[in-house]
C-alpha cells in the first residue's frame, strides 16, 4: 500500500558539504520524502546554486532558517520534516524553531556543541512532544541490529568487556590551514565544541556500544591529544570506560591514523561468548560462543540480519543504513500525525544525543585532570 511522501526541508548541506548529500541520498532511497525547501548556506549565492542543482523552486531557497520557518509555515504545502546538517554549534537554534512550529526534526550528530545547550534542547524536545531523531546511522546496519538481538537474547551472558575503535586518517595533516571546509569547522572549538575526534566519531562508537549492549558508560578516564601541531581540538584519544553494571571498556578514536579510512569496530565479550563487527565489512558479524567454533554470520544467510533491502551477497552499506533511519522516522512521523501511539524503538533519540554530549564533556574534563576517573553525569 502506498504511503505519502513527506515534504522535507534542509538547514545546511550546501555545495561542498559532504553530509548534506548523504542525507539527501538517504531520504530519496526508499521514496519516503521529497526535498522541497532549504536554507542551505549562509552565503546567498551558495544557497541559490544548491537549490538550482537540486531543482527546487527559487523562492524556496532561503537565506537562513528563520526565514525558511516563517515562509514555510504560511504555505499549504510547507515542509513537514526538517533535516539539520549544519556544524555542531548551529544545531540547537533551528531545531527549537521548527519544533515550536510542530515540525519533526532529523538532526545530525553530535546533538550540540556543548552540554548545557544539549540539556536545554533535550528538555525542549520532550516538552514539545514532536518527533526528533539523531543520525547515529551505524545503529541501522542489519548486522549491528543482529548483534543487539543476540546480546538481548542472552547468548553472550552477562557482558564483561566492550572494546571500541574508530580510526580515520583524513586529518593526519593540517588540512584545515589550507581552507578545507570540513576540516576547518571540525577543528574549531567554537563550531565543533570541546571534542574533536571524540565528538565527531567517538560519539558514534559510544552510541553503538549502548545500542548493542544496552550499557551506558558511568565513568571515564581519558587521554585526549592533538597529534598535529597547533591543532586546537583532539585528533586522537584513548578512553577507559566503566559501564553501569560493572563491565569495563576501552575506546580508541583517531583521525590521524594512516591506513584507516573509516575504521569503526565493536567487540563485545560476555561470560559465555563474544562478538565482533566492523563497519568496513558491515555484512558480517563474528560470533564466538563458549565451546563452539567461531561463526561468521552474513546478512541474508539463514535469516541473519533481517531488514536489508537486497538478497544476501548484494552488499548494503553506509547510505542504506542512513536511509533506514529516514524510512523508520517517516513511519514514526505518520503515526504521530495520525494521533497513533508512536515510539522510537530502534531510532536514536534526543536522549541518545544528550548522552553522547555528556560522554564528550566527561572525557574532556578527565583528560584535563590528567586522566582522572570522571563520572558521566546524567
Amino acid at each position: 500500500m502506498s504511503v505519502p511522501r513527506l515534504r522535507l526541508g534542509m538547514v545546511g548541506g550546501g555545495a561542498g558539504a559532504f553530509i548534506g548529500g548523504v542525507h539527501r541520498m538517504a531520504a530519496r532511497l526508499d521514496d519516503r520524502y521529497v526535498l522541497t525547501a532549504g536554507a542551505f548556506s549562509s552565503r546567498e549565492e551558495v544557497c541559490r546554486a544548491t537549490a538550482r542543482e537540486l531543482h527546487l523552486a527559487p523562492e524556496r531557497a532561503y537565506p537562513d532558517f528563520e526565514a525558511m520557518a516563517r515562509a514555510e509555515a504560511e504555505r499549504p504545502d510547507g515542509v513537514e520534516v526538517v533535516a539539520i546538517v549544519t556544524p555542531n554549534h548551529l544545531h540547537a537554534a533551528p531545531a527549537r524553531t521548527f519544533l515550536a512550529q510542530g515540525v519533526p526534526v532529523i538532526c545530525d550528530k553530535p546533538l550540540t556543541a556543548g552540554l548545557g545547550e544539549a540539556e536545554t534542547l533535550a528538555e525542549f524536545v520532550v516538552k514539545s512532544g514532536v518527533p526528533f531523531v539523531v543520525t547515529y546511522n551505524y545503529s541501522a546496519y542489519p548486522m549491528v541490529r543482529e548483534a543487539r538481538r543476540r546480546v538481548a537474547a542472552g547468548e553472550l551472558g552477562e557482558i564483561r568487556l566492550v572494546q571500541l575503535e574508530y580510526a580515520q586518517d583524513w586529518l593526519a595533516e593540517p588540512i584545515e590551514a589550507s581552507g578545507q571546509k570540513q576540516a576547518e569547522w571540525r577543528t574549531d572549538p567554537a563550531r565543533a565544541g570541546l571534542g574533536g575526534s571524540l565528538g565527531d566519531i567517538g560519539t558514534h562508537a559510544i552510541h553503538l556500544a549502548k545500542f548493542v549492549t544496552g550499557l551506558r558508560p558511568a565513568a571515564v578516564a581519558a587521554d585526549l591529544t592533538s597529534v598535529v601541531p597547533g591543532r586546537r581540538l583532539d585528533d586522537n584519544g584513548h578512553v577507559m570506560l566503566r559501564f553501569e553494571g560493572g563491565a569495563k571498556g576501552l575506546l580508541w578514536t583517531s583521525q590521524t591514523a594512516y591506513g584507516h579510512a573509516n575504521g569503526l569496530a565493536l567487540r563485545v565479550y560476555g561470560e559465555r561468548g563474544g562478538l565482533q563487527w566492523r563497519q568496513e565489512a558491515p555484512e558480517v558479524l563474528e560470533l564466538s560462543l563458549r565451546g563452539r567454533a567461531t561463526e561468521r554470520l552474513q546478512r541474508g544467510v539463514a535469516g541473519a540480519g533481517a531488514g536489508g533491502r537486497l538478497p544476501g551477497g548484494h552488499p548494503e552499506g553506509y547510505i542504506e543504513a542512513f536511509a533506514t533511519l529516514y524510512a523508520e522516522f517517516a513511519d514514526l512521523v505518520l503515526d504521530w500525525r495520525e494521533g497513533r501511539a508512536f515510539a522510537p524503538e530502534l531510532l536514536p533519540t534526543v536522549g541518545d544525543g544528550l548522552e553522547g554530549v555528556r560522554f564528550v564533556d566527561a572525557a574532556v574534563r578527565s583528560s584535563a585532570a590528567n586522566g582522572a576517573w570522571t563520572p558521566v553525569v546524567g
